[in-house]
């Protein structure tokens, strides 16, 4: 099976994203996670920065989404928890209400990548700074999905599993620290399910690691 990490971006999913295409219908399409489109077409973006004016374009041609009743009012009440807060709603509150709101606002952000935004969202939501998730959060999903490559690669190498101790050091230490912290959120709950689902489908067995009292293997 060819890793799909290897020469993103991806040409067919690019032009089909091109096309109008969003996200997650080429993930259907292609039998990829989201996630790994996303991280191809992230590339893509950033390679030629009319790629997104073009696949809005024709985008526009093909969505039938259309803003609600319900959605519109959402929008008000998110614009005004902005403006008396000072910040963006948390999917991390305990209230309710502040929950609801961060994950409106959160597929809002997902149709406006994939170019399927309402226009009347589009231009609601226009009037907020910065609302679409920050470029950052686009760079931390790159960087992990080149840890989950660079992972990979290192146990089809034939290393055991990485570990973080003190006294490893180099490429070990580094995928080790990292698959650490991956189990850390999955044991508290806070990793993302797909993150979950793409560790479980690439790397099986991550979740235990090395068994107690096994060598390790040669070169690890």
């Amino acid at each position: 099976m060819t890793n799909r990490w290897e020469a993103a971006p991806n040409p067919e999913w690019v032009l089909m994203y091109r096309g109008g295409l969003t996200r997650g219908q080429i993930a259907k399409l292609v039998g990829a996670a989201r996630s790994t489109v996303g991280y191809h077409l992230a590339a893509a973006r950033a390679a030629d920065p009319q790629l997104q004016s073009a696949h809005e374009a024709a985008a526009a041609l093909k969505t039938a989404h259309t803003a609600t009743a319900a959605g519109l009012e959402h929008m008000r009440e998110l614009v005004d928890f902005i403006q008396s807060t000072g910040r963006y709603p948390s999917r991390a509150s305990t209230n309710d209400s502040e929950r609801s709101l961060a994950a409106w606002l959160q597929r809002r952000r997902e149709e406006a990548r994939d170019g399927t935004l309402a226009l009347a969202y589009r231009d609601g939501l226009a009037a907020l700074p910065d609302w679409q998730t920050p470029p950052r959060a686009e760079a931390d999903e790159a960087k992990w999905h080149q840890r989950l490559a660079a992972l990979t690669a290192y146990r089809a190498a034939g290393h055991d599993w990485p570990r973080h101790k003190a006294t490893t050091t180099g490429v070990e230490h580094d995928l080790g620290v990292w698959l650490h912290s991956q189990r850390s959120k999955l044991h508290c709950g806070e990793l993302d399910e797909e993150k979950v689902q793409d560790l479980d489908r690439t790397l099986p067995g991550w979740r235990e690691g090395r068994q107690r009292g096994r060598k390790p293997r040669a070169g690890s």
